[in-house]
């Protein structure tokens, strides 16, 4: 307590912003018939980093629940311990993901009612620093006083940069986007079950290694929401970060708002399991937005505006493919 309470005060007398922690987690099987997705959320790692830190992930399972368990249970603790944490931070967490990924083969091969595979979205924050890695196709976006940006990349099969990468490997892509007929995501942890996909030492199609991005935090930066395709589906970027601005200024709290994007998403007949989290860098809810004028002169809220939009583009898309 002593150390946060000087960490404060230096930070203060600096006016240097300091981010608050604030997070909740939601994860539902939808109409699915299992749950295969697991998420992790932890506010306070200060014990581990001796300064300000949290960790968050988002594991989409596929052919089990096994990998995504796997992955949630030890991802953590392997990135912690790694030897070039924390001074080299993005290269101990590319050899961690990877490092799971054969652990996890070895674990398979011990029982093989663990073969499955998960996708791996995971947020490491220390202080200010904000570190995402991304192996599949769930997503992270920023709010940025009302602006979503993006933070983490969809690994989609036929995505140019991906496709590419799974022919030279030997992997072909179908029409409809599946990896040699048999995953949707061109990364994933696990997958050794299936003929063709993996290959030692991260050269198969499907790869294991993340793509990582950083950011600096501001006063600028409300809140990061992270979320398993099933969200996507059904959500764009810009307007799931509308949707859960307007939850927060409602009750500021993070848990509530995932249960309420999850609940929408089911509204909106998602066809997933659905996963989201929502983490919070401010004590207060987010501001109102600024006021834009329209050519009739009258006022009229941005957000509001924004919020409408996103209906109209619902309709629009229900009208075409109706």
């Amino acid at each position: 307590m002593v150390d946060n309470e000087r960490e404060n005060a230096a930070e203060g007398r600096n006016h240097v912003f300091v981010p608050q922690y604030r997070s909740g987690g939601c994860t539902v099987r939808g109409i699915r018939q299992t749950l295969e997705d697991a998420l992790i959320c932890v506010d306070d790692l200060h014990d581990q980093l001796q300064s300000r830190g949290a960790f968050y992930g988002v594991f989409d399972g596929h052919d089990g629940a096994a990998a995504a368990l796997y992955a949630k249970d030890n991802l953590l603790s392997f990135i912690l311990h790694d030897s070039l944490f924390p001074t080299s931070v993005e290269e101990a967490v590319k050899k961690e993901f990877l490092r799971l990924d054969r652990d996890f083969l070895e674990a398979c091969q011990r029982d093989s009612n663990l073969h499955s595979g998960t996708t791996a979205l995971i947020a490491l924050l220390q202080t200010r620093n904000l570190l995402v890695a991304n192996a599949g196709d769930c997503r992270a976006v920023l709010c940025r006083r009302g602006q979503a940006v993006p933070l983490s990349s969809d690994h989609a099969p036929n995505s140019e940069g991906e496709k590419i990468r799974i022919e030279l490997a030997g992997g072909t892509v179908t029409s409809d986007g599946y990896v040699n007929g048999h995953v949707t995501v061109a990364r994933a942890i696990g997958d050794w079950h299936m003929p063709g996909l993996k290959g030692l030492n991260d050269t198969g199609p499907v790869i294991a290694e993340p793509e990582i991005k950083t950011w600096e935090l501001s006063e600028e930066d409300e809140f990061l929401l992270m979320g398993c395709d099933g969200l996507w589906d059904v959500f764009t970027s810009e307007a799931a970060i509308i949707f859960a601005r307007r939850q927060l200024r409602m009750h500021n709290d993070p848990e509530r708002c995932s249960k309420a994007l999850v609940r929408e998403a089911l509204k909106r007949n998602a066809q997933d399991n659905i996963t989201v989290i929502t983490v919070c860098f401010q004590a207060d809810a987010p501001p109102d937005l600024a006021v834009v004028e329209t050519r009739s002169t009258r006022k009229i809220n941005l957000e509001s505006m924004l919020f409408l939009q996103d209906h109209l583009d619902i309709a629009e898309e229900s009208r075409r493919t109706s």
